[in-house]
């Protein structure tokens, strides 16, 4: 921190005095920190932004008050840590990489908190039709199927970073121009993070078509979540009364399950998913997880554009994926959800991931 100057007169300044002042400038300057509030004295009002040169930026939203803390990575624009502080412990809700390096030698390696565009989960055999013409995804595929975009291992660029009195933001954004991967349209990605009162991290996405044509898209996130423990032991609760019915390769077919297992909270136990959840509306949260023994709870908001909750219960069974999606699962060729999006039209979405400790 910066201690108060009561004067712009340093002409009484010694050699090692001014050296010691220049050296304390560089430092607050190399870590690019961005602070709002008195700026002399930084209240416990205040948010700051903090970004980190590593292998791609790293940025940290702060709020100064209560330690609430997200980390977001240019790297896919992914989110790889979002912590809340109870006592001396701090609690970080996404099962994150270790490091930069991590997250880019294993991002396909489960997708943890990837960007899901311009389709979201799989496309069936890489293959879809569109505008009379056919295509092939030349991108990821887990055996047949080609799965979760074309943007996770994107490199974003950081284009605006904000904080004030009410929260911090970062903003990032990809041009997509990249016909050899088997989707021959441009478009222009814009994601950003808020952080706010009370520990609330908001992700707004606005997709926009830079090129001529009609272009097919879906979106999503495919972030993992860790309330401490095995799943086993969390409350789960889904805002939902109905899913898509799957064949054997997790491919919609047009019909519905009903389903109000987790209307209202239940252990998870045992329960294994890999299934789409059609939201029931956009007035109550998504879904609510809840730690009994910690007191700690995610609550997952989403707006009327992301309908649909894709929900996987991993193996291992340490963490929870919870996905927000537009559209469902092979949208491209099945059509549930698909955007037709027009040229330089703009489609937004959005998503509100709130902490909150019961004792």
């Amino acid at each position: 921190m910066i201690s108060h100057i009561n004067s712009c007169d340093f002409s009484h300044f010694s050699l090692h005095n001014s050296c010691k002042l220049i050296s304390l400038i560089f430092s607050v300057c190399y870590r690019k920190t961005v602070y709002f509030g008195e700026l002399n004295n930084l209240t416990a009002m205040a948010f700051s932004v903090i970004e980190e040169a590593n292998l791609f930026p790293v940025i940290r939203l702060k709020d100064e008050e209560n330690n609430t803390e997200a980390e977001i990575y240019s790297f896919g624009a992914l989110i790889n840590a979002f912590t809340i502080q109870q006592g001396s412990f701090t609690h970080n809700v996404i099962d994150a990489f270790s490091s930069p390096q991590d997250a880019m030698d294993n991002i396909t390696a489960g997708f943890k908190s990837a960007r899901l565009s311009p389709f979201v989960c799989r496309v069936t055999k890489g293959r879809y039709v569109f505008s009379g013409k056919e295509h092939a995804i030349n991108k990821f595929f887990l055996g047949t199927e080609a799965i979760h975009g074309l943007v996770f291992d994107a490199q974003f660029k950081v284009t605006e970073k904000r904080a004030d009195a009410h929260g911090a933001s970062v903003t990032l954004e990809h041009d997509y121009i990249k016909e050899e991967e088997g989707f021959p349209f441009n478009f222009h990605s814009r994601i950003t993070y808020t952080l706010k009162k009370p520990n609330t991290l908001s992700i707004a996405v606005v997709i926009t078509n830079t090129g001529k044509t009609d272009m097919p898209l879906t979106d999503g996130w495919h972030p993992y979540f860790t309330l401490g423990g095995k799943i086993n032991e969390l409350l789960f609760q889904a805002n939902t009364k109905q899913m898509l019915a799957f064949n054997e390769y997790l491919v919609p077919t047009g019909g519905f399950v009903e389903h109000r297992l987790f209307n209202s909270p239940k252990h998870l136990g045992e329960t294994f998913l890999d299934n789409c959840f059609v939201l029931d509306g956009c007035e109550k949260p998504a879904c609510i997880i809840t730690n009994e023994a910690t007191g700690l709870q995610l609550i997952i908001t989403a707006s009327k554009n992301y309908p649909y909750l894709q929900v996987y219960t991993p193996p291992h069974r340490r963490s929870i994926a919870v996905e927000n999606l537009s559209g469902a699962p092979d949208a491209f060729n099945n059509g549930i959800g698909l955007i037709i999006a027009k040229p330089l039209e703009q489609y937004t979405f959005a998503t509100d991931y709130k902490l909150q400790l019961s004792h």
